[in-house]
């Protein structure tokens, strides 16, 4: 699972060129915020899902980037694989063991380190299956600019990393189904008002 969190991130928005005055919020859009999560299937394939209707707040420090933060939670209900049987196996005692509308991950930065224009390291607490643990995502900026539907401004950006099921609980089948899981997020946020 690329990630699932996120996402955060892009705090290294500091590639615009005027300095703010004051951080920035950003809300995220949970319509265009997502969590895609891959993993190998005993060898024989890549298996992936997708988690939709990610929320959050990026606080965003232009002149300082390393002051940003984050938050995000991960709605489980919004989890499909490629079948409902997994689906619902997913949510059973092999792994997360719960009524699957009231079962959430949850993302929160703890250190921002930009390394780029648009690039950063976003070090934070990720809290699945009643475990909680330190995680980086490696974050792109895609753009700020004001959206062409709502003229409104936004933020964009997309996180990468790899999580353990097993540091999770729910490392059941391993190695036979891949214990690391690659995440993708991407997030499209608006800023709040």
């Amino acid at each position: 699972m690329k990630s699932f969190v996120s996402p955060v991130i892009a705090f290294s928005l500091l590639s615009a060129g005027a300095a703010l005055a004051e951080p920035v919020v950003y809300d995220f859009d949970p319509s265009h915020s997502q969590v895609v999560f891959e993993y190998s299937h005993m060898g024989f394939s890549t298996s992936t899902g997708i988690i939709n209707g990610v929320t959050g707040t990026l606080q965003l420090d232009a002149e300082n980037p390393e002051n940003s933060t984050v938050e995000a939670t991960i709605p489980l209900s919004g989890l499909h694989t490629v079948s409902p049987d997994l689906d619902q196996h997913i949510f059973g005692a092999d792994f997360f063991n719960a009524d699957r509308g009231e079962a959430v991950a949850t993302f929160k930065s703890t250190k921002v380190e930009p390394n780029g224009d648009k690039e950063a390291k976003v070090t934070g607490d990720f809290t699945v299956n009643g475990v909680t643990k330190p995680v980086v995502l490696d974050v792109d900026l895609n753009q700020i600019a004001a959206h062409p539907m709502t003229g409104k401004e936004a933020a964009g950006f997309d996180a990468e990393t790899v999580l353990k099921r097993s540091d999770f609980n729910m490392g059941k089948f391993a190695p036979a189904v891949s214990d690391d899981v690659a995440i993708a997020i991407t997030v499209e946020a608006i800023k709040a008002e």
